[in-house]
């Protein structure tokens, strides 16, 4: 009897079928713990957003509420001034990207809606978000958008 080295092809086919096994319940798992932390992560940018913008109108009262993101953000030079009151840091001002969502600032002036919704529904987000002025944050499940006065976020 020859002693045997290595290990069979039903051996590894066997090993195969396990990590396979292990990858279709994990990889879901994953999927939806990454959704998640993006939603928690748009709520708080709107969060920020709606205290941005609070302070934004205080500091210009001739102004209002900001129009556009950038307002927020900061500006090249440094100087805080209307069109950069260097209220929000990083790419969300400029970009309007943040953790797989997308923001949308419409209004300014005497009020504002804020929307976050996913680039990917489904992967980088499920859920839909949106705030205005009172800062109450909602959302929505479905594919028809964010309603301000509906599924406040509790």
């Amino acid at each position: 009897m020859r002693k045997q080295r290595g290990f069979t092809l039903i051996e590894l086919l066997i090993v195969v079928a396990i990590i396979l096994i292990i990858a279709a319940i994990a990889i879901p798992n994953l999927t939806r713990s990454r959704a998640s932390a993006n939603e928690a992560s748009a709520v708080e940018s709107i969060h920020a957003i709606g205290t941005a913008q609070t302070s934004y109108a205080t500091t210009y009262p001739q102004v209002g509420f900001a129009s556009k993101l950038s307002q927020l953000g900061p500006s090249p030079d440094g100087k805080t001034t209307s069109n950069a009151a260097n209220l929000i840091a990083g790419d969300l001002p400029t970009k309007g990207v943040k953790s797989g969502y997308k923001f949308t600032l419409a209004g300014g002036g005497a009020d504002y809606t804020i929307t976050a919704t996913p680039q990917t529904p489904g992967k980088s987000g499920i859920r839909t978000f949106c705030s205005d002025q009172t800062s109450v944050i909602y959302y929505s499940d479905t594919d028809s958008g964010c309603v301000i006065g509906t599924n406040p976020l509790q």
